[in-house]
């Protein structure tokens, strides 16, 4: 079984925008998805948004570090969450992204990537 990280982008705005009824379905969506991957789900969280709480490391001309408030994407999208989900192939975990409401919405999508394995 290989793993594969699923990372949800989408526009912070639409996010934060949406009515009660709509985030209900949205975490509905998310409720049947988590019960269709079952053992399969290894771990996934819902980020809080990149403009009020990330934080980047860069190294500076120096070779030290510099920690910046951010990142400022100059996109409407940003990452916010993640699975961490194992899959026989591919297509076994593109039927499982495939049941994200973010796939379908206009505002957002997943992208999937597999983890490489060093041991």
């Amino acid at each position: 079984m290989a793993k594969y990280m699923l990372l949800i982008f989408g526009d912070a705005i639409a996010w934060e925008s949406m009515t009660a009824a709509e985030r209900a379905a949205l975490e509905a969506s998310h409720a049947s998805f988590r019960a269709a991957a079952g053992s399969r789900l290894l771990g996934g969280e819902e980020l809080a948004s990149a403009s009020m709480s990330a934080t980047t490391l860069r190294a500076d001309a120096d070779g030290g570090l510099v920690m910046i408030d951010g990142p400022f994407l100059e996109t409407k999208e940003g990452l916010g969450g993640f699975y961490l989900v194992e899959a026989g192939d591919l297509d076994e975990v593109v039927a499982l992204a495939r049941m994200l409401p973010e796939v379908r919405a206009g505002h957002s999508g997943v992208e999937i990537r597999p983890v490489v394995d060093h041991g």
